[in-house]
């Protein structure tokens, strides 16, 4: 008898192509997207609660963000020209193609909020814009996992599950960190709250998404990724402590734990770019994989056929 092979690759080298894009354009892209889109949503909360500074400051940034997002994704296909041509066609089945969509509709309701409240005018109009933008929030803040997760990337493709929730999460934790940040302490308790149960909704869906991919989430525990992600739940965890202890008494502690929340925010999308790409470089993470799934369709298929003979 002869030993079974491990084959993984062709002289170890990668089984599929990692992703061309650039961490600053595309990592940043995800990060700003979900600034602005949760942002929206706590700036429609607070308006309509009569926390008129919270309002203001997040709508201002949720439009900047945003503007920062488009920036990123143009830069990184290269010219403007492209993303016009992705507007052509609406295809509901690619998350490209919904995705930028999106950004052409929530952009210029994000941006008019923004201008509108900066200036005063037209507050019916403004109210619209605001509600508008909120509506389209989520989809802006969690859209952009399932983008990554439709790659053949083996860290973003088999994380689907978990993946929104934790972009979602972080998000919500950026969104706080900017209330905190450029809001009035007075006005910025539901940025509090919300800024403990981000964190801990992500550091669930991250814990959960790391222990159902098994071998495959070594990305997001090793080298640059798993670097970033560690300095995410450290920074999440002290954002949120001291936003709840100290940012209802002091301006200062409230905008470092503010700091602290975005910046946890961007480490956990820079984090999940870096473990993909790692996980895209080295084929056991597309082979193994797909070698336990024929192995369990086969087993699968064993038990069907006897029982089909016992009966």
């Amino acid at each position: 008898m002869v030993d079974k092979p491990e084959f993984t690759s062709y002289y170890g080298r990668p089984v599929i192509k990692a992703p061309s894009w650039e961490a600053r354009d595309i990592a940043g892209y995800f990060f700003l997207g979900g600034l602005a889109g949760a942002g929206s949503v706590l700036a429609a909360g607070a308006q309509l609660t009569g926390r008129p500074g919270m309002a203001r400051a997040l709508k201002a940034s949720s439009a900047v963000a945003i503007a920062g997002s488009a920036a990123a994704l143009v830069h990184d296909l290269g010219r403007p020209d492209r993303f016009a041509n992705m507007l052509r066609v609406l295809k509901p089945t690619s998350p490209m193609s919904v995705g930028s969509w999106l950004l052409s509709v929530y952009g210029p309701a994000a941006g008019a909020a923004a201008l509108l409240d900066l200036t005063g005018r037209l507050p019916r109009l403004g109210a619209t814009a605001t509600a508008g933008a909120a509506l389209l929030g989520p989809a802006v803040a969690s859209y952009t996992a399932v983008l990554a997760a439709n790659t053949a990337v083996p860290a973003w493709h088999d994380a689907y599950r978990e993946l929104p929730f934790v972009f979602v999460g972080s998000a919500a934790a950026a969104a706080s960190g900017m209330a905190l940040l450029a809001a009035p302490p007075r006005e910025a308790g539901p940025a509090r709250r919300l800024a403990v149960a981000a964190v801990v909704a992500e550091q669930i869906a991250a814990k959960g998404m790391e222990r159902r991919l098994g071998m495959v989430a070594e990305p997001y525990a090793q080298g640059r990724g798993g670097l970033l992600m560690r300095a995410a739940t450290v920074l999440s965890a002290a954002g949120a402590v001291g936003a709840v202890a100290l940012g209802g008494r002091s301006r200062l502690a409230a905008g470092i734990s503010g700091a602290a929340l975005l910046a946890a925010s961007a480490c956990t999308r820079f984090g999940v770019f870096e473990a993909g790409l790692a996980s895209a470089r080295d084929p056991k993470y597309t082979v193994v994989p797909q070698r336990e799934r024929l192995k369990q369709r086969e087993e699968q298929r064993q038990d069907v056929k006897a029982v089909e003979e016992e009966g």
